[in-house]
């Protein structure tokens, strides 16, 4: 890809690994239900990503069922809270579209768990809520896909244990750039997406823990242990799985992407810039920066032209105009619409923040130049 490319949240570039694994599958086409040796070859395809997967998060293979995505996975997971009995839903703030919504049309009350000014979740505020009367369903994720904001889930998990509690984490940004160990967060369900790990998009996996029980959404026959119907889609699954395991030999290399977010950050901010959870532990590859009255989509385009590739936050609200949702949630309303959010991967290099850095400080002094003139004229 020319330019820079840093929008890994929103979709990694995918692993030249990934795309050799993914091509033998396609040439070699088997259903994976049949039982001649091309359908064998592609169950083997299926199992060896499933093992993979599963190594990822410190689960068991067959608690991940394959989906077309994360946002069918984490409605799968909501639904199975309700069904197992949850009676009420507690959602955190800056949870991602596809939670809230799923949430939101599930005919069960929905409570909404405040964060804080730097986007961490209120744990007092949520042991309170358990104790109110309902069974309750607790979605927080890993990771906020905007700001990177890591949260307390451990902690958060102990005290939905105490209520009787159904724990969901969306760990969809989190995987494959710090540590996700399903025992170590022991929540219910979790929640991963091939694509922000260098896999393809449309590949997603709902992972449970031992015993509870998962309710299928699609009908039909009796694939992914019946919990998925449908023939799977072997080469994303694959392809899946190769990305997994890259990610797991990749993860030391975090450390390197934290020291050149961080310089990148110094120079954004030094300039005027706003960060955004800077205060709290954050995805090392993430930087979430605002300014007042800069709206985003003119940041975007500016950046683009210059060669650069970032987003306003959350895929799922790029190119519109709305206001970020976790700025807002954190109580920065003045700086909702100038959100911007730069995030680094697996092909990503030093340079690659070098130039980003330059550009948006070249590009935010020219813009302040022309506001002073304009409001020097309107005096």
């Amino acid at each position: 890809m020319s330019g820079v490319y840093l929008d890994y949240n929103a979709s990694g570039l995918v692993r030249p690994e990934v795309q050799d694994v993914m091509a033998r599958a396609l040439a070699d086409n088997g259903n994976p239900s049949a039982v001649h040796a091309a359908g064998r070859r592609a169950r083997a395809r299926i199992e060896t990503a499933r093992a993979r997967v599963a190594d990822l998060v410190g689960a068991d293979p067959t608690a991940v069922v394959f989906s077309s995505g994360g946002t069918e996975s984490n409605a799968q997971a909501m639904l199975s809270a309700i069904a197992a009995g949850c009676e009420r839903l507690i959602v955190g703030a800056t949870e991602h579209p596809c939670v809230a919504e799923a949430a939101a049309v599930s005919g069960k009350p929905v409570e909404v768990l405040p964060v804080d000014i730097d986007g961490v979740v209120d744990l007092e505020w949520l042991a309170e809520a358990l104790m109110r009367p309902g069974r309750a369903a607790v979605a927080i994720h890993h990771a906020n896909n905007e700001s990177g904001v890591i949260q307390p889930i451990a902690e958060a998990s102990r005290l939905v244990r105490a209520a009787g509690g159904w724990l969901h984490v969306d760990a969809i940004q989190s995987a494959g750039k710090i540590t996700v160990d399903m025992r170590e967060l022991d929540a219910d369900t979790l929640t991963l997406s091939a694509h922000k790990l260098g896999g393809p998009q449309g590949v997603g996996a709902l992972i449970s823990k031992e015993g509870v029980p998962i309710i299928r959404t699609l009908h039909g026959a009796g694939q992914e242990r019946g919990l998925r119907a449908g023939t799977e889609n072997v080469p994303g699954i694959a392809g899946f799985g190769v990305a997994a395991d890259c990610a797991v030999r990749d993860l030391p290399s975090s450390r390197d992407h934290k020291a050149w977010r961080d310089a990148a950050e110094a120079a954004v901010k030094a300039a005027g810039a706003t960060i955004i959870g800077g205060a709290v532990e954050r995805l090392p590859n993430t930087l979430f920066m605002a300014v007042e009255g800069w709206d985003s989509p003119q940041q975007l385009i500016t950046l683009d032209l210059m060669g650069v590739m970032v987003s306003a936050g959350s895929a799922c609200s790029s190119g519109k105009t709305k206001p970020s949702k976790a700025i807002s949630a954190m109580g920065l309303d003045h700086l909702a619409t100038g959100g911007v959010r730069v995030s680094g991967g697996w092909g990503t290099v030093a340079d690659d923040w070098s130039r980003f850095a330059e550009a948006w400080v070249t590009s935010y002094q020219r813009h302040s130049m022309r506001h002073a003139s304009r409001v020097k004229e309107v005096a």
